[in-house]
């Protein structure tokens, strides 16, 4: 558990074929993949309208992205914001592949 910019508690939790992203017990955003031949593709983040600007995308991005690579998975950004976090965070550039 970590907190946003507000200092709410959140929670980012694994459900099949996405992560999910709760500020106290309610879902406010998903990152959705789905996993091929060793590589799992992001297609799409999102952040419920009334929780954005906190961070939440951010969190939630970066979660997925370490239980990615702690699963020995590669890594392919279709997404644009997972695309974006990974070059901020250059510890995933050596695990992620070309969209």
């Amino acid at each position: 558990m970590t907190t946003d910019r507000t200092g709410a508690e959140a929670t980012v939790s694994s459900e099949p074929g996405r992560f999910v992203i709760t500020v106290d017990g309610q879902t406010v955003g998903l990152a959705d993949y789905h996993d091929r031949d060793g590589r799992r593709t992001f297609p799409h983040t999102e952040v419920s309208q009334e929780f954005q600007g906190r961070g939440l995308a951010t969190i939630l991005v970066g979660e997925a992205l370490a239980a990615t690579k702690d699963a020995g998975l590669r890594v392919v950004p279709a997404c644009s914001m997972v695309a974006d976090y990974i070059d901020k965070h250059p510890e995933y550039a050596d695990i992620t592949d070309a969209y």
